[in-house]
């Protein structure tokens, strides 16, 4: 139940930003104030927390939850941990597996094929589709460039990665939405393609695909909004760091 009638994003003394309910500053799971570095994050935080109604629904809080996460660490993971296993990922990366169905076939090679060529080119990287349901193998050199890359990201920004990632099952659609290649909306629906395809010949459940599609949209939007805003630098830029061992 809600318990605050207002908020309030105040600047503590060692320059961070802190939120306030009323009087009360927010806190973790773990009981330590929560801290934001970027003043715009800080209101979007605010804002998340001013939209409750009578219930607190912190489901929906994408923002305060990640901002909580990536303080409180509660899994303990290294950046270089985490990079590892979101590139490691790329090789069960949704769009990377085409259907053995040809119209299905047809429709993936339109809309997937044009972001994965962008993608191999961006990156300088050679990546390939299948029709099988084995996952890919990537080369070395393609999962150092692609760790190296994201090694330029903090390890704050890296859990909006993880929760981007997780939520598209593709770093591909991710990466592409973090360089704005393609929209946060275009993102959800390009992960969703077979269900859509297959929604055309069976039908759907209006207002269930409309729920489950703006929950994704929801998610990847906030994903998105914490990179940036904990990324305040030109990340093509960054010197090159390598983990492969």
């Amino acid at each position: 139940k809600r318990f605050y009638k207002g908020t309030e994003v105040v600047q503590a003394d060692d320059g961070a930003y802190e939120i306030k309910l009323d009087q009360r500053k927010l806190k973790t799971p773990k009981g330590d104030i929560l801290k934001v570095k970027s003043e715009l994050l800080a209101f979007a935080v605010a804002a998340e927390w001013d939209a409750q109604q009578d219930e607190i629904q912190q489901s929906i809080m994408h923002l305060t939850s990640l901002c909580m996460t990536a303080q409180d660490n509660p899994h303990h993971i290294t950046k270089y941990d985490a990079v590892h296993g979101i590139v490691n990922f790329l090789e069960s990366d949704t769009i990377l597996f085409f259907s053995s169905e040809e119209e299905l076939y047809r429709l993936q090679e339109k809309e997937w094929g044009p972001v994965i060529s962008w993608f191999c080119k961006r990156f300088n990287v050679d990546l390939y589709s299948t029709r099988d349901i084995a996952n890919i193998n990537l080369s070395l050199e393609t999962k150092q460039t692609l760790q190296n890359h994201l090694l330029c990201y903090s390890l704050t920004a890296i859990h909006g990665f993880l929760f981007a990632v997780g939520n598209l099952k593709s770093l591909i659609l991710t990466l592409s939405c973090v360089e704005r290649q393609i929209s946060v909306e275009r993102a959800v629906l390009l992960q969703r393609l077979e269900e859509e395809y297959q929604a055309g010949y069976w039908g759907r459940v209006e207002w269930a695909h409309d729920v489950g599609q703006l929950d994704s949209e929801a998610r990847l939007a906030a994903a998105i909004i914490f990179i940036h805003l904990n990324s305040p630098f030109k990340v093509n830029k960054c010197k090159s760091q390598s983990v492969i061992k």
